[in-house]
């Protein structure tokens, strides 16, 4: 499996797995923790998710443009390290502050959301330019195979999309682990009070203390059912203001402890780094040699090979902003994982022995166990005739193959939408859905994101000019991060369209058209990449 790859390829990975820890444990948590901790409705939330998310990848262009222009990947990389770390800590201190006064709990919106806006930041410092150094660490081994000969270097660009899947796979690992920890501190420290999880209570706590008497009698009927359920003594539900206050104050108390996890993962994996830089590559060295050849080999060129140069990286530009176009719709119906399909998940599924939040630790784990098996799928003579657009292309209809299973199942039972569902009294809606489900969506989705998000950071690193990798890896992400952006109609879908099915519906037809789009595309795609079916 690592035969053949960059010696400094692991290292990298285990440099990335902190990011992801804390990446993983905000995908479970933030939407939910923002509606449960301030009382904000899913799409305000959803707003503050998506502008986050859009950030964290947006950022990562001028995170390369940086590392470029000062040619030091490396002590960029290590910058956002720590200052990723220092908006976990701001994150994991519990400012409670008066729960019930708004200015106080704006106060407290807002310094989160400053908090957020620094962990984006340093995500954009880090994240492109490491996987920069793993595409240069490719370049390396192709310049090294091509003085061997033709065969050598053929073997030695096989190894690229496989590279970018071990990569893939091991940066992974954190995120099987992290979004049990949010929900394990929380149920620790809810116990320590003497209460008990439900996901339904929060929002009704929020509305009981922002107003009780505009609560309907099913609501007020689901508030004091569930509060005798949780209550195991830590409650005097004689005063229920009060018993609202405690429980949303201890509810969220353990969700800020979990980013003390995040800050450790962030200091880890900067001690990786620093551990392994040496054998990682330089890349300010070779851009510094390239451009001196590349300048040398321009004065010597005709007329007509400039003009050839010139319309070849052209082509390789307008190829990369095709794949990047389509990408951005994959991932906004993808990344529904931390916004809708969590909703999904709090509301319609049943969390009484697993939170809602847990269940994200299963697109982590199925990318552990699905990529030797993809690998394996790609490295026969079978597979091997399948191009990196076309393989992109494929991905997209396994998206479509998750959300036409939703439609299909939420059809079925006749799910309103999360809105009426909620506003119903629990002993009268209907059933929720068993974990199965969210099994089913999630495998689907990891294998378009297999198909999709390593092969798409390997397509990247062949189609770039070698004078602006890191830019490029910065547009890839940038692309990602429009994605994030438009991921925040997925609660407004979720909570306004009349049924359920309706929402599922709307992001299987844009992941069809995507993949049709892709599919047009692929010879033109494959002629640029050199790339042949």
């Amino acid at each position: 499996m690592f035969k053949g790859h960059p010696k400094g390829l692991i290292a990298a990975a285990l440099s990335n797995m902190g990011e992801r820890f804390g990446y993983y444990i905000m995908n479970a948590v933030l939407l939910l923790f923002l509606c449960s901790k301030f009382g904000i409705s899913d799409n305000v939330a959803a707003i503050i998710y998506a502008v986050f998310y859009f950030a964290i990848y947006v950022l990562s262009l001028p995170g390369g443009i940086i590392a470029d222009k000062m040619q030091n990947y490396k002590g960029t990389i290590m910058a956002g390290l720590l200052t990723m770390a220092v908006g976990y800590v701001v994150l994991s201190i519990p400012l409670l502050g008066n729960i019930v006064d708004p200015s106080a709990k704006t106060g407290i919106l807002v310094l989160t959301c400053v908090a957020l806006f620094v962990i984006a930041f340093g995500n954009g410092l880090f994240k492109g330019n490491l996987q920069a150094l793993v595409g240069q660490m490719y370049d390396n081994l192709e310049a090294e195979a091509a003085k061997k000969g033709p065969e050598a270097l053929a073997e030695a660009k096989s190894k690229r999309d496989p590279g970018f899947q071990i990569f893939y796979v091991f940066i992974n690992i954190g995120g099987v682990i992290a979004p049990f920890v949010a929900p394990s501190l929380r149920q620790w420290w809810l116990g320590l009070k003497g209460m008990t999880y439900n996901s339904d209570l929060p929002a009704l706590c929020h509305q009981y203390l922002a107003d009780p008497a505009a609560m309907t009698t099913e609501q007020m009927a689901s508030l004091n059912t569930l509060m005798e359920q949780v209550n195991h003594g830590g409650l005097n539900l004689a005063d229920m203001q009060a018993s609202c206050v405690s429980y949303l104050e201890v509810f969220n108390t353990g969700v800020h402890y979990s980013f003390i996890a995040s800050v450790a993962a962030m200091l880890i994996s900067l001690i990786i780094f620093l551990c392994t830089k040496k054998g990682m590559p330089e890349p300010q060295k070779k851009a510094a040699v390239s451009t001196a050849d590349h300048e040398k080999a321009v004065d010597n060129m005709s007329r007509e090979e400039r003009e050839a140069a010139a319309k070849e990286i052209k082509q390789r530009m307008a190829g990369l902003y095709a794949v990047l176009g389509v990408c951005v719709f994959f991932w906004m119906a993808f990344h529904q994982n931390g916004q809708s399909l969590s909703l999904f998940a709090r509301n319609f599924v049943n969390s009484d022995s697993v939170a809602p939040e847990v269940w994200q630790f299963l697109n982590p784990a199925l990318v552990i166990l699905l990529t030797p098996v993809i690998m394996w799928l790609f490295g026969t003579p079978w597979g091997r005739k399948f191009s990196t657009p076309r393989k992109i292309a494929l991905g997209m209809g396994f998206v479509v193959c998750a959300y036409l299973f939703l439609t299909i199942l939420c059809a079925l039972i006749g799910y309103p939408n999360g809105t009426d569902y909620l506003a119903q009294d629990v002993s009268t809606r209907l059933p929720k859905s068993g974990a199965w489900v969210l099994i089913v969506t999630y495998f689907f989705l990891t294998v378009a994101e297999l198909f999709i998000s390593p092969l798409g950071l390997s397509f990247v690193s062949k189609i770039a000019p070698k004078h602006i990798q890191g830019i490029c890896q910065g547009l890839w992400l940038s692309a990602t991060a429009i994605g994030n952006l438009l991921i925040m109609v997925g609660p407004f879908l979720f909570n306004t369209l009349p049924n359920l099915w309706m929402c599922w519906l709307v992001f299987m037809i844009i992941s069809l058209v995507a993949m049709l789009i892709m599919f047009g595309m692929l010879k033109w795609l494959e002629k640029i990449t050199a790339e042949k079916q």
